[in-house]
């Protein structure tokens, strides 16, 4: 049977626009609350959302996320199914972070105990991406990329699924506001951390969250980051950026890395809905795939 292949993700994984249209990824917007407000993240622009969760910081109407839900799934497991997509294979924001992915699998399920005959000929695959933002969107743009020039899905499964496996973002906040509000550190600590100047570069790799460095003062971030981007990426191989609304770090961390580096990233993540709620939108750093052992 020849292969039908639908590469689909949700929008934590802040894939740009321009590449969900051009290689036809699916998108599975977040909601999003704010007061009695709601919408879905990738409805505004990431200017609009930037200055949106920036007002909200003094304010108690501050955006929350809410999971892709079950129903949702199953619609959209039903839309492909009656097109005759043979392999759906959907990237999932990390599951310990999400009840995303865990909605995903209950959808499945459901599905195919209402279409039983749906199991000759349609796969739906899940992956957890066990991470945020472009950790996982990069990834699923070479899936879109792979899948268009016929690879199988097997093949497109075991890339995802390693590279998701090995992969990492490192990066830096130029503001505690919302790690603060958010529980990511506690009060005390981030108010000290103000006190002194304090910037925390942050890891998150299989879904584990860790602050790897703090160093003093804004300037001292965008360096620091090269530093562990250069000791922990597998030379040669492919990296991103991730970046907000700080257009002179974004700037100032492309030009150091690809000197570090030797060459240039290949593209850049803008932080959306489920990243900046949690951090904020003053935010840079690196994606990549780490060598073994570090």
């Amino acid at each position: 049977m020849v292969e039908k292949i639908q590469i689909m993700t949700d929008s934590g994984s802040d894939i740009p626009r321009v590449y969900e249209q051009k290689h036809g990824i699916r998108i599975l917007a977040f909601p999003i609350t704010v007061g009695d407000r709601g919408f879905y993240d990738r409805d505004m622009t990431d200017a609009e959302y930037y200055k949106l969760i920036l007002d909200s910081v003094k304010s108690a109407d501050f955006p929350l996320t809410s999971q892709v839900t079950v129903n949702r799934f199953i619609d959209v497991y039903n839309e492909y199914y009656t097109v005759g997509i043979t392999d759906l294979i959907y990237v999932s924001i990390a599951d310990l972070g999400s009840a995303t992915f865990a909605n995903a699998y209950m959808a499945r399920e459901q599905f195919f105990e209402e279409n039983p005959q749906a199991r000759e000929t349609y796969r739906i695959h899940i992956i957890d991406s066990g991470n945020y933002t472009g950790v996982y969107g990069w990834p699923v743009i070479q899936a879109a990329i792979k899948a268009e020039k016929g690879v199988p899905a097997a093949d497109i499964i075991d890339y995802v699924t390693d590279w998701c496996k090995h992969a990492e973002v490192n990066f830096g906040c130029f503001t505690l506001d919302f790690v603060k509000r958010s529980g990511r550190v506690s009060t005390a600590a981030a108010f000290v951390g103000e006190m002194l100047g304090l910037r925390p570069i942050i890891r998150i790799r299989q879904a584990v969250s860790t602050t790897t460095a703090k160093v003093r003062g804004d300037r001292s971030v965008v360096p620091k980051i090269v530093d562990v981007t250069a000791e922990r990426i597998i030379p040669g191989t492919p990296y991103v950026l991730i970046a907000g609304n700080d257009k002179a770090a974004e700037d100032e961390l492309a030009k150091l890395i690809t000197k570090r580096l030797g060459y240039p990233p290949e593209m850049v993540f803008y932080v959306g809905a489920a990243v900046a709620a949690n951090v904020g939108p003053c935010v840079v750093g690196t994606i990549f795939k780490a060598r073994p052992g570090v």
